[in-house]
């Protein structure tokens, strides 16, 4: 772990975000983006509310911060998510040129939990691109699958 960045308060707040999902009727994910060391963007997971599959948070933060920032300021960020992106979003990040990620709880972790498919580990994913993408996680893993367990357990 980059022991110079306190990732943690970054993840508590993805985690916030994730539970804000949940309480709204979505499942339980929240992103951030984090530009010289302050947050730019929030986003929460919205497959349910927005009845489209494609709206996990992470997905609906590179959509935002594509529109928002220039191409230079999403090269100096870095997406915290509360649990590791999917294939879905690890595309969308590598193309959007965001060049670190932080997560909490773990692919494999939330297929447990959840019972998921198609677990494959971000660093996996990234490794096959031509550009390198950092990633760093899990980090506060029981808290970030706290709120999987909780939401997870109920269905």
């Amino acid at each position: 772990m980059d022991t110079t960045i306190d990732h943690e308060p970054f993840i508590r707040q993805c985690i916030g975000l994730a539970e804000e999902a949940a309480a709204a009727g979505d499942e339980p994910f929240g992103a951030l983006l984090v530009v010289d060391g302050a947050v730019q963007l929030t986003a929460r997971n919205r497959v349910c509310t927005d009845a489209d599959s494609t709206r996990h948070a992470e997905l609906v933060l590179v959509s935002d911060a594509c529109r928002r920032l220039d191409t230079d300021t999403l090269r100096r960020a870095t997406l915290y998510s509360s649990t590791e992106p999917c294939m879905m979003c690890c595309g969308a990040i590598y193309w959007s040129r965001i060049p670190r990620v932080v997560f909490g709880c773990s692919s494999a972790a939330l297929a447990v939990i959840a019972g998921g498919s198609l677990a494959v580990p971000s660093r996996s994913l990234f490794s096959h691109g031509k550009r390198p993408v950092a990633v760093i996680g899990p980090v506060l893993e029981d808290e970030a699958c706290d709120v999987h367990r909780r939401f997870w357990s109920r269905l």
